[in-house]
């Protein structure tokens, strides 16, 4: 049986390398930069800067998968949502219902705090997390690309000044 339950300052570890195991899947191997102490820290911090569901399973309690989140806002529709930074389940374990169940926690995490939608971003060649968001009634947001600013140029952009009172 899988059980969810919200992460703590002690699971750092567990999210850690789900986070490594997860980068490597999606071929970013070495761009993790944040550390299980960070993590654990930012769990404790009040209010963190996210949350974390664990799937875990058998009488061990074994971790089997997470979900990381966080809330975001929508002037449209003038209530908070939740954006799922990171979901992930290894390999070996997928297609026994461990992503579903922690979406489907998530969902009604969502609905219980109000939340007007639940986002997240997919990699375009992940077309196995595209059927199975789909499968779930989830669909893409044709006509958007996700932007990023980073590094270099994100402090450069933060020392020209611009937009200063």
């Amino acid at each position: 049986m899988i059980q969810i339950r919200f992460a703590t300052p002690d699971d750092a570890g567990t999210i850690h390398r789900f986070v490594c195991e997860l980068a490597a899947y999606e071929r970013e191997p070495d761009a993790v930069e944040v550390d299980p102490p960070t993590l654990a820290a930012q769990l404790a911090a009040d209010p963190p800067p996210f949350e974390c569901l664990l799937a875990e399973h058998g009488p061990e309690r074994r971790p089997v998968g997470f979900a990381l989140f966080f809330h975001s806002y929508s002037t449209w529709r003038g209530r908070r949502g939740l954006y799922l930074e990171d979901l992930y389940v290894p390999p070996a374990l997928r297609g026994r219902g461990i992503g579903k169940a922690l979406l489907a926690r998530l969902a009604a995490l969502a609905v219980e705090r109000g939340c007007a939608r639940m986002e997240w971003s997919v990699l375009d060649w992940n077309t196995p997390a595209h059927g199975f968001y789909r499968s779930i009634g989830a669909h893409p947001m044709d006509g958007w690309t996700v932007w990023r600013l980073t590094g270099a140029p994100l402090a450069a952009l933060a020392g020209s000044g611009s937009g200063s009172p």
